[in-house]
């Protein structure tokens, strides 16, 4: 967590350093034109370094004026020599789960976009406030380890291309405070006050959250350990999964006597990266169920292998079967029969 011994300036800046000064060339900086963003861009173009810097907002024309504020970050930008691009989400959009469709498409164009440039690194200016929320919401859905563990320091977001957040552990007032010390204008986004979304509701319930102890700062530390202990069940599964899969035509075959030895967190997880072998993730995939996952595990399969059954169940589009023999297949499920219609 940020100290309160140095000023804003300086927790800005000592956040950016290690990403000023990396191996990449050239950095995307993604800006909304909200006081966060725009604090990570003036704060980036001050601290200077070896990096590149490119500034991309992405206009996602949900609302009325969000081209003009493009154009204004454009304006600001350029008035710190750094180059702007607009990227527009022009893409059919529907369904109760925008908000969600909008993020995914955001990190598509900003991804696309960098590899245009050049750029192996992307920087977003998400805060401690914004990982509570997360971690907040994700409770809320029912969520295990690998998402309590929030938003991640450092990502994968294409091939040769990282994500990063550079100021995941500072809270938005520092950022706030940094645009206003600077006199730098910046955008209110009001889905940030609708409450119509999630999130928007969550963030008016903080305050009586943190009255009762349970404010951002441990929101965030609860992010960090559960992602320091994801990260080593997940280390323990992917060596386990490298040791009694093999691939077979069309799949993987696993030995289920050694996985059944096997405590049941690492099932769960030696189980579900299994899955993403067969048939890697769609990014636009919905929102995975850990329920599904687990009633697969622990109320079919775990009681199948101890009991010498057959079992037959399809999950993602995977088909998992046991014959008894203490083999675990796992391929592309065929599609499903539909029903044969008569005259």
């Amino acid at each position: 967590m940020s100290g309160t011994s140095a000023s804003p300036d300086h927790r800005l800046v000592r956040a950016l350093a290690p990403f000023l000064t990396a191996t990449e060339q050239t950095a995307l900086l993604a800006v909304s034109g909200g006081p966060d963003s725009t604090a990570l861009m003036h704060a980036a173009a001050r601290a200077g370094g070896s990096v590149r810097l490119h500034v991309a907002t992405v206009d996602h024309g949900l609302r009325p004026g969000s081209g003009e504020e493009a154009r204004a970050v454009g304006l600001l930008a350029a008035g710190m020599g750094l180059a702007h691009a607009v990227l527009t989400w022009d893409s059919p959009r529907s369904g109760s789960r925008l908000q969600e469709t909008a993020r995914a498409a955001r990190y598509h164009l900003l991804a696309a976009h960098a590899a245009t440039i050049g750029a192996g690194l992307v920087l977003t200016a998400h805060t401690l406030d914004d990982q509570a929320e997360t971690v907040l919401m994700r409770l809320i859905a029912g969520s295990g380890p690998a998402g309590l563990a929030g938003m991640r320091r450092e990502r994968p977001l294409a091939p040769g291309i990282r994500l990063a957040r550079p100021f995941l552990s500072l809270p938005k007032a520092d950022l706030v405070a940094y645009c206003r010390a600077h006199q730098l204008p910046f955008a209110r986004d009001p889905s940030n006050t609708d409450e119509r979304f999630a999130r928007a509701r969550l963030r008016r319930l903080l305050p009586l959250l943190t009255a009762e102890g349970l404010s951002a700062g441990r929101l965030a530390r609860l992010a960090d350990r559960m992602a320091r202990d994801e990260a080593a069940l997940e280390q323990r599964s992917a060596t386990l999964l490298a040791e009694i899969a093999h691939p077979i035509e069309g799949g993987l075959q696993l030995d289920g006597d050694r996985l059944r030895r096997e405590p049941p967190a690492i099932v769960l997880r030696l189980l579900d990266a299994a899955i993403d072998a067969v048939t890697p993730a769609c990014p636009q995939a919905a929102p995975r169920r850990l329920e599904r996952l687990e009633s697969l595990v622990f109320e079919a399969l775990l009681p199948a292998l101890a009991e010498g059954r057959g079992l037959r169940r399809t999950l993602r589009g995977v088909l998992v079967e046991t014959d008894g023999t203490g083999r675990v297949r796992l391929g592309v499920a065929p599609p499903r029969r539909r029903e044969r219609a008569f005259p």
